[in-house]
């Protein structure tokens, strides 16, 4: 009797998590898990009460961002508020969550990101797991999953899959060598998928020595700027159209 693939079954289990809860379709988002355990993914946790409203608001615009390019990841995501206004050609969700860890993330792809029946996804996530002191092999792990989710679930959906910017904020340091050695196990994960685009954010906004370039940072760097977003924006146009054909 043949078995199924180790990756199908990894993905049954990250999709059964979902649907073990009795959640139903109509009633909102999927509650966070209580137990570490139950959570799907490897790595840290954070769940902050403006989580869920977040995930209330996003709920509740779904079905009008059906078909949209879908922006997923934690601040460096959410704190784009110009994002419609800078993408005029496209329609655009934004489904970021400050503090979000890319396990927290991963909870909540489906439901956020895919339900959405995505026209293209942007992938920016893993900063707060570096903040947090996790394992970059286990944040590496967890956008796979995420990356095999997108691919099974609409196969062929074009992914712009973003290294992390550089970063200096002075209350929550991380190491640069470790953000750049994460930045390269990120844009290895292309390899072999062909939807899959990367972006190199940390090249974009870095000063030559590696630090956040002041105009592209507000003052705790680490956001980005308004002309940070731009400059994202300006990189990120032209990668879009060439994967996005209709």
């Amino acid at each position: 009797m043949k078995h199924p693939p180790r990756r199908t079954v990894l993905l049954s289990l990250v999709l059964g998590s979902f649907a073990a809860t009795g959640h139903t379709a109509q009633d909102g988002p999927t509650p966070y898990p209580r137990a570490d355990a139950d959570w799907p993914g490897k790595g840290a946790i954070r769940v902050f009460g403006y989580m869920n409203d977040n995930r209330k608001s996003f709920w509740l615009d779904r079905e009008r961002k059906q078909g949209s390019i879908v922006f997923a990841g934690d601040s460096l995501v959410g704190g784009w508020g110009s994002m419609a206004k800078d993408l005029p050609d496209w329609p655009v969700a934004n489904r970021g969550i400050g503090g979000e860890t890319t396990r927290g993330l991963l909870f909540r792809f489906k439901e956020d990101v895919l339900d959405l029946h995505p026209k293209a996804i942007v992938l920016l996530t893993g900063t707060n797991d570096l903040s947090a002191g996790q394992d970059i092999q286990q944040t590496r792990s967890n956008i796979v999953t995420m990356l095999d989710m997108a691919e099974s679930a609409s196969p062929g959906v074009p992914i712009v899959l973003c290294t992390l910017p550089p970063r200096r904020h002075p209350q929550s340091p991380v190491d640069p060598a470790k953000l750049v050695e994460l930045d390269k196990l990120i844009a290895s994960l292309a390899q072999g998928r062909e939807h899959v685009v990367v972006l190199d954010v940390y090249a974009l906004l870095a000063d030559p020595d590696g630090a956040p370039q002041a105009e592209y940072f507000g003052a705790d760097r680490l956001h980005p700027s308004p002309a940070g977003y731009k400059r994202l924006r300006d990189a990120l146009v032209p990668v879009l159209k060439q994967l996005i054909v209709s």
